[in-house]
């Protein structure tokens, strides 16, 4: 199996509401999401696909739906003023971890019709979060 990695950057905000830590509050990250593609052969150029194949599909993505949105659990108190205020905000079922900004990114690659088999995000340099299927 060949695989290829695409890194895409883009920057979000949150909170975290049952964390007991800082991460409570609300912050924000720059982060990279490693998009891999997998195919058992090569195409006829010799690659598993373009590059910026993954590139455009990721971005089509991450800039209308995640980079610099605010992204909130659907039952954040702050929701009545960051409407009332004009805000943008995009308020999920769970809440907005790393995790779930991988296998967010994941399910929309894989139903553009890219054979992703991994994307992992990177919150800070040191710390990672992967979503693959079993």
């Amino acid at each position: 199996m060949y695989t290829i990695t695409k890194d895409v950057y883009f920057c979000y905000g949150h909170r975290l509401m049952a964390h007991p830590g800082k991460c409570r509050h609300l912050h924000g990250h720059s982060v990279k999401a490693a998009i891999t593609v997998a195919a058992p052969a090569l195409n006829e150029q010799g690659m598993v696909c373009d590059f910026a194949d993954i590139s455009a599909v990721a971005h089509r993505y991450i800039d209308t739906v995640l980079d610099h949105n605010l992204l909130l659990h659907r039952d954040d108190p702050l929701v009545p003023a960051l409407e009332q205020a004009g805000e943008r905000f995009l308020l999920l079922e769970e809440h907005p971890t790393a995790e779930c900004l991988a296998r967010m990114i994941y399910e929309e690659v894989k139903a553009q019709g890219l054979n992703v088999q991994r994307v992992s995000l990177w919150e800070t340099t040191s710390a990672c979060a992967s979503y693959a299927e079993p």
